[in-house]
């Protein structure tokens, strides 16, 4: 096989580069990473860490004090690999940077993006998107929450649930109805009318809350796009962090996977050890043939997205299904090897196991991709 052959199966060297930079971050981490994932709030350490270690960007264009001329979605993804299989914590910490902030980036007014991407990139300021409603979840076409242009100003009406950073975010992106259509609009989390409260959390702990809106007035440039552009910046969001999901997804497997294997190789039953025993050997192997399978479709899908965030979707949905549905799997099947060892409360697989399950739901739930993907497939081979 010659260079140029090998190249299409490695990494170029700048993301080589930047998966050993998270990898070290991340290592930085783990004397906090129990505590941080268990905490409902911004964890301290964590948090001075990620931003001495300028990894946050990566999720900011290099006009507002990033990395890279644009967001990367391979780029964010080897960064998310190296993250989870740390901490959930610092995961999403990273991750919400741009996903919070990306719709400013592509389509907030200057005066927005001068004033706050600059923050978000050195973590001063906490970026949040607000889609889903008490009653809403997949379905954003049914939200309740408003926005109408009075007298130069944006009014925001509304309840928002399960929101990622809600009580340290500084700032909200809302979808909001306007008129017959949806918009995203700018809401720093200071404006009067805005509350954050905390009625949920979810089995792996996590910064969340709602907030309610109530008569809250932003300045017109506040909307980000046109008015009714919300959906089309939202899929530009999604085409463009989805697939970093995946890559959190694998990180957090094989770390599972280190998790079990030291067990089996450290642990003697029947006078030899469980890695040689009975259908242990098979159930490990079979995990490293899930990693390394989502691993290849992941990095596709995000170089595909990197490339064209909307036109490679599909390829970032599937990496989303495949990746997150085999973490599952590989994460019970070490919980398994693992016996008793594997359910112990405050253990690091137990805390794994809870990690592992919210990823099949958040930023699309498996059936639901699947609802979509079915969807294009028939239209295409249709075509």
């Amino acid at each position: 096989m010659t260079d140029e052959q090998t190249g299409l199966f490695e990494l170029p060297q700048r993301y080589v580069d930047l998966q050993a930079e998270a990898h070290r971050l991340a290592a930085s981490c783990e004397d906090v990473a129990d505590r941080a994932d268990e905490a409902d709030r911004f964890d301290p350490d964590v948090r001075e860490r990620l931003a001495a270690s300028g990894l946050c960007e990566v999720v900011v264009a290099a006009e507002y004090g990033g990395r890279f001329e644009a967001v990367d979605s391979l780029a964010v993804t080897v960064v998310r690999e190296q993250l989870a299989a740390v901490s959930d914590h610092l995961d999403s910490m990273f991750a919400m940077q741009g996903i919070g902030s990306f719709a400013v980036s592509v389509a907030g007014s200057d005066a927005v993006r001068k004033q706050w991407l600059p923050q978000v990139a050195a973590l001063e300021a906490i970026a949040a998107i607000g889609l889903t409603e008490p009653g809403v979840g997949s379905d954003l076409r049914a939200i309740t929450t408003t926005v109408e242009e009075h007298d130069g100003e944006l009014v925001v009406n509304g309840h928002k649930s399960f929101i990622t950073n809600a009580p340290d975010a500084s700032f909200f992106a809302v979808l909001a109805k306007e008129d017959d259509g949806y918009s995203l609009v700018f809401v720093p989390a200071d404006a009067p009318g805005v509350t954050v409260t905390t009625p949920h959390q979810i089995l792996a702990p996590h910064v969340l809350g709602d907030v309610v809106l109530e008569d809250v007035r932003v300045p017109v440039d506040h909307r980000l796009g046109e008015p009714g552009q919300g959906f089309r910046l939202m899929l530009s969001t999604l085409a463009t962090f989805r697939v970093s999901v995946a890559g959190a997804s694998v990180g957090l497997a094989e770390a599972a996977l280190h998790e079990a294997v030291a067990h089996a190789t450290t642990r003697e039953q029947f006078g030899m050890p469980l890695a040689k025993l009975g259908g242990v050997p098979a159930s490990l192997a079979t995990c490293w043939v899930e990693i390394e399978a989502a691993r290849a479709i992941t990095y596709r899908a995000a170089a595909a997205a990197a490339r064209d965030p909307l036109a490679g979707l599909h390829l970032s949905s599937i990496a989303k299904v495949h990746a997150t549905e085999a973490c599952g799997r590989v994460v019970d099947r070490c919980v398994q090897v693992m016996g008793r060892f594997g359910l112990v409360r405050g253990g690091k697989m137990e805390r794994i196991y809870r990690e592992a399950r919210p990823m099949r739901i958040y930023e699309g739930s498996t059936e639901v991709i699947l609802d979509s993907l079915a969807k294009k497939l028939v239209k295409d081979l249709a075509q």
